[in-house]
Order: structure tokens, then sequence, then C-alpha cells
């Protein structure tokens, strides 16, 4: 399925998404290959596999294998940080103080520029909502030269992607009660 597929699929009464994604598709502030690995790991993060589907096979291309890799890294770590991470800042106490005793070495070597990866990471943490992961990684990106623009971008489409796949669960499983009743 292509992302065009993808934004025909949606019901018009996600016209905006459709608009939105269509849009942040070429959002000019974000090279090509922060754009593609945002797609990607939103898309991985919203945990859709149609969602998924289509923008990996449209925004996998524009990455080379290393990047691609590095953009379901930073989705698969960030679903197990974002948790760990948002428990101990939700709970408070001692928690934080503790060692999270979670093998990360994979942020240490992304396999691409530390800042990708960090945008990366900040998007994923955006759909999984943790705040204190935000925060951190939205300080990182900052800090290494990227302006308010970009990070707005990497989390408008984080945004739009979660969205478009939230409709499309609902859809389906609206058309499976509709089904299951008749």
């Amino acid at each position: 399925m292509s992302l065009e597929a993808l934004r025909n699929r949606l019901p018009e009464y996600a016209k905006d998404l459709k608009l939105n994604l269509g849009s942040l598709a070429t959002e000019p502030v974000l090279d090509q290959q922060k754009l593609a690995g945002t797609f990607v790991v939103s898309a991985l993060a919203s945990r859709n596999a149609e969602v998924t589907a289509a923008i990996v096979a449209e925004f996998g291309p524009k990455l080379s294998p290393e990047a691609l890799t590095a953009a379901k890294a930073a989705a698969a770590i960030m679903g197990m940080n974002n948790i760990y991470y948002r428990f101990t800042h939700l709970v408070g106490g001692d928690y934080a103080k503790m060692p999270a005793k979670l093998r990360m070495n994979v942020m240490a070597k992304p396999g691409v520029d530390k800042v990708d990866f960090e945008l990366w990471s900040l998007a994923v943490s955006a759909v999984n909502g943790c705040g204190m992961c935000m925060e951190a990684h939205e300080k990182v990106v900052r800090a290494a030269g990227l302006g308010q623009e970009q990070v707005q971008a990497a989390v408008r489409i984080a945004a739009v992607v979660h969205a478009v796949a939230a409709v499309l669960d609902g859809e389906d499983a609206l058309a499976g009660t509709v089904r299951a009743a008749a």
C-alpha cells in the first residue's frame, strides 16, 4: 500500500488527517533522512500494521539500510524506555534514583547521526506520551542545533501518523462490529 492509498482509505470525517499526512510528507524543514525516519518510527510506535506497511513502503527506500535499522531500533528502545521512565516520573519516590538496569546500548551507537536518532526517539516518546523522555530528547536535539520548527515538524508527523492509525483501527473495529451484528 502506498501513502496515497493510505490517505484514500481515511473516511471523510478524517479529511484533516488526510491533508496533514500529504503536506507533512514533503515537510521542508527536515532533511530527507530526518523526515523519512520520523515517519517510520511514528508508524511503528502507532502499532497499526496497515499504517506501518504503507509508511515503510513509502519512506523506507528513502533511508539507507543502516538508517532504516536505526529507525526501527529507536522505536524499539523507546517502546521500552517510555514505559519505564514514565513510571519513574509519575510514581516519584526513589524509583528515579535507582539504576534502570535495562540495556540501552543502541543509544550510544545507533548507526546514524546521533541527532537523527534522538529526533526519532523524541517522536516515539510523543506517541507514547512520556513527558520525561520528550523533555530529555528535545534538549539533546536543540543542543545539537535543531530548531524549534524541526522539533515541531517531527512531533506533528508523530501526531498525524498516530491519529491515522487510531482512525483506521476504529474503522476496522466498527466494520467488525457491524459484520458480527448482522
